[in-house]
């Protein structure tokens, strides 16, 4: 009587039996001490490596194909056999004439559409005088401006003038690397030093004040341009207060010169008039 057992086993020798029937052929031929000995791990089927090449692609597209169990067409090549090049239009190449329409219409070379239903046309112009001749034909086409907006960024400025977005995390650097002191001093002097300039071509002030407050403003004295025009009208102020002052003391000093003379010829005439009764007593 024949168990269970036995008969499992026979039927799973029977499947491997099977298995190997189906299987290809494989061989491979080597040498061994001198002596051929045929390797059963590769396929001796020989291949024609010259007629059929593998292609990746048409490889995967058969696989995706057989995957989906979609039959592929027969106008599809295989990927065992080689592609045929043949049905492929002939490259052609117009780097000469996109140099010369880029020269011609005044723009970059990125910029110069080259019609690809006119190649053939194309590739026979050599001069910028035929590439004139297919710009005014539309053959060759200067490509329109991109429009980059600059809405988002003009928008991000006035937030940013209004101190948004300048925070601890959008700060790199220290501050005197972001803004350092030595431009913030040109551009102080620059600012002081030009209504200087101007002030004393329009002649609000002349040379000698001019002179004085350059110095000062490179001495720091002013901080900013209304600190200047403050100091500028001050000094004005005191220089017509003693001018009038100065004036004041010429008029008073002239007035009190004539006084001593009068009285002095009055003191003179009385002098006289005493020698003069003397002379005749």
């Amino acid at each position: 009587m024949v168990s269970a057992g036995e008969t499992g086993r026979e039927v799973k020798t029977e499947a491997k039996a099977e298995a190997k029937e189906e299987e290809p052929h494989f061989a491979h031929h080597r040498q061994v001490d001198g002596e051929a000995v045929i390797d059963h791990r590769t396929t001796t089927t020989p291949t024609n490596t010259a007629s059929k090449q593998f292609h990746p692609s048409i490889w995967f597209l058969e696989l995706e194909l057989d995957v989906a169990n979609v039959m592929p067409h027969s106008s599809m090549p295989s990927s065992s056999s080689p592609a045929d090049t043949s049905l492929l239009p002939p490259r052609v190449n117009l780097r000469t004439q996109k140099r010369l329409a880029s020269a011609v219409i005044g723009c970059g070379k990125r910029k110069v559409w080259l019609d690809p239903n006119e190649v053939s046309e194309i590739s026979n112009a050599n001069s910028r005088q035929t590439i004139r001749k297919l710009v005014s034909d539309g053959l060759i086409i200067r490509k329109p401006v991109t429009m980059h907006s600059r809405s988002r960024a003009r928008e991000l400025n006035l937030a940013r003038r209004d101190g948004r977005h300048r925070g601890f995390g959008k700060r790199k650097g220290t501050a005197d690397a972001r803004m350092p002191q030595q431009v913030l001093w040109m551009r102080r002097q620059r600012v002081l030093r030009r209504l200087l300039v101007k002030y004393r071509a329009s002649g609000k002030i002349d040379k000698h004040l001019y002179h004085e407050l350059y110095h000062s403003s490179k001495g720091n004295a002013f901080k900013h341009k209304r600190a200047l025009v403050e100091h500028i009208h001050r000094a004005k102020a005191e220089m017509a207060r003693e001018r009038a002052i100065t004036e004041e003391m010429d008029v008073r000093r002239q007035k009190n010169k004539a006084a001593r003379e009068r009285k002095a010829e009055r003191q003179a005439a009385k002098r006289n008039e005493l020698a003069g009764v003397e002379e005749e007593a």
